[in-house]
């Protein structure tokens, strides 16, 4: 059920509307903090999708090589599988490396999404205060 907010308004009369200049205030600063903090992360998230890009295709390159290494060991000598299980640990490695670049993408696409909730809550709240600012006015 919705309220209106003549009747779930915190600050009713002109005496609050110190408290109300007050909260005013600090949600404003917060908009601008969130406001500043999104458009960070925002910029930031080109240089992580090129991170796990570059680590994705570097991932299957080793892995390539890999392989190759591996059926040259299988018919070869012993410094050959030396090198085919040197170059799985790199592979392996690297395989390690994408995923964690993946997994820092994907945190900065969910720490944008809470950035931006964040921010439309707040800017919900000053759009709930100015009403109420506006309806003191209207008292007096």
């Amino acid at each position: 059920m919705a309220a209106s907010p003549a009747f779930s308004q915190k600050y009713k009369t002109a005496a609050d509307t110190a408290a109300l200049n007050k909260e005013y205030a600090k949600v404003s600063a917060d908009i601008v903090s969130l406001t500043a903090q999104l458009n960070k992360a925002q910029n930031d998230l080109p240089g992580y999708a090129s991170k796990s890009d570059n680590a994705t295709s570097d991932a299957q390159n080793r892995a390539l090589s890999t392989t190759d290494k591996a059926s040259n060991a299988t018919n070869g000598t012993v410094k050959d599988a030396r090198k085919a299980k040197k170059e799985a640990r790199r592979s392996v490695k690297d395989a390690k490396d994408a995923r964690k670049a993946a997994n820092n993408l994907d945190d900065q696409n969910k720490k944008i999404t809470r950035l931006k909730n964040d921010l439309q809550k707040k800017q919900n709240r000053l759009n709930e205060l100015d009403a109420m600012r506006a309806t003191i006015n209207s008292r007096q």
